[in-house]
């Protein structure tokens, strides 16, 4: 298993305890989140192999929050869905976003461990068959990514792996792990500042994979700084990834230059899946087919006006959502061939519409006057576009965030501001 093996979101404590205390009786280690924000924070810092989520919780519903994953090419782990009062249409839907299985309150224990050893087991299937990067597609730019990971694969330089959320990072990042030597990625985070030497000695002679550095709080840093020193002594080829904007980080006060220095010497970006637009085809039939293959699935195909579909859609999850959709299709449909309209079904619930409508401005105000009117109707929209999300809002609209909430006060932009700053 990787990190925690199972991360449970409940926000009833009694569920949380109890489910806890049976899963490591039973030799798993757990993580617990009461609310979907902190069910957000430890999958990205622990990469559960497994998540039993609440569809009830007060701050998100598991659905929108299990929608929100595959939209970011997050949904990589079997996600086993729990309601004590749920309907079989929420059941579905839930499973058609890419949930492996739905159990109903109050869950029979029998029920429970063989569900999640399913759901662990299918897990464990997935990451072995998945996509390599010689299988990753022949475009321009999927071409160029493999240039420029030959130029360096000799070069025992840390390396960092830029790009979108989703586009695959860990799979490119095996590029740089030779068979029969370790390929490590820590349980916990807390390992990089508590116990570093232990890392690089399982590490030895091989690969250490770090996700997301971006998002390493300060004591996680002087570690990983720390670490960074002795790669040397003990052989080993560090390899990171991080979806944030390099500037953001910058100017970033919670983050350390000088990590930021110290991985800088090859940096590889990493195409979206937007930039490779003409693999998404053989990448979504790669995907179907060894899933049949495997016998996840009985034998399926995707129709050409599906196939149009996938290619014509934007995948802000990159890689990861077109994973997490085939998937999803593949699991639902009832007929060999996959149709267009199943597709749309699907991709319809992560296409967002206008939160604001039109509005003509008046062309007639000073020319003062009319600059703030369309300022203020673009801080709005991208608000609105993000739900509040403001850092967000700040890489999309190019400001820092200090300068973003000034900015808002100018403006008088006085609930967005509120919430952006709860946020």
């Amino acid at each position: 298993m990787r990190s925690s093996d199972i991360l449970i979101v409940d926000d009833e404590i009694g569920i949380r305890e109890l489910l806890s205390e049976i899963l490591q009786d039973e030799g798993y280690t757990v993580a617990l989140a009461e609310n979907a924000e902190l069910a957000r924070q430890l999958r990205d810092q622990t990469r559960p192999a497994l998540v039993l989520l609440d569809i009830w919780m007060p701050d998100c519903d598991g659905v929108t929050l299990l929608k929100e994953w595959a939209k970011l090419g997050q949904l990589n782990m079997p996600v086993i869905m729990m309601s004590g009062h749920a309907s079989i249409d929420t059941a579905v839907e839930a499973t058609r976003i890419g949930a492996f299985d739905f159990l109903e309150k109050p869950i029979a224990l029998q029920k429970l461990l063989s569900t999640i050893q399913r759901a662990l087991k299918y897990g464990d299937m997935q990451g072995k068959k998945s996509l390599n990067l010689d299988r990753l597609g022949k475009s321009p730019a999927i071409l160029e990514l493999k240039r420029q990971l030959e130029r360096v694969v000799n070069v025992k330089s840390p390396v960092l792996l830029t790009g979108e959320r989703g586009v695959g990072f860990e799979l490119v990042a095996r590029f740089f792990h030779q068979a029969n030597t370790p390929w490590i990625v820590p349980n916990k985070l807390e390992q990089l500042a508590d116990t570093p030497l232990e890392l690089l000695q399982k590490a030895n002679g091989g690969v250490l994979y770090l996700a997301e550095i971006g998002n390493y709080p300060r004591r996680i840093q002087q570690g990983l700084l720390f670490l960074l020193s002795k790669l040397d002594r003990y052989n080993v080829r560090l390899v990171c990834s991080c979806s944030r904007p390099l500037q953001e980080l910058l100017i970033d006060n919670e983050c350390d230059n000088r990590l930021l220095t110290s991985l800088s010497s090859i940096i590889i970006p990493v195409p979206s899946l937007r930039e490779q637009a003409e693999d998404i085809v053989e990448l979504a039939e790669q995907i179907l087919n060894e899933m049949v293959e495997t016998k996840q699935v009985p034998s399926r195909r995707f129709s050409t006006a599906a196939l149009n579909a996938l290619r014509q859609y934007d995948w802000p999850g990159n890689l990861e959502q077109l994973k997490s959709i085939t998937k999803s299709l593949a699991l639902t449909a009832d007929q060999d061939e996959i149709t267009v309209e199943s597709v749309n079904k699907v991709l319809s619930q992560f296409r967002q519409e206008r939160p604001l409508e039109d509005s003509l401005f008046d062309f007639n105000l000073p020319l003062r006057e009319l600059r703030e009117q369309i300022e203020r109707r673009y801080f709005e929209y991208h608000i609105a576009i993000e739900k509040g999300n403001m850092s967000r809002v700040a890489n999309k609209v190019g400001l820092e965030r200090t300068h973003l909430y000034r900015k808002l006060k100018q403006l008088d932009i006085r609930f967005m501001r509120k919430n952006a700053e709860e946020t």
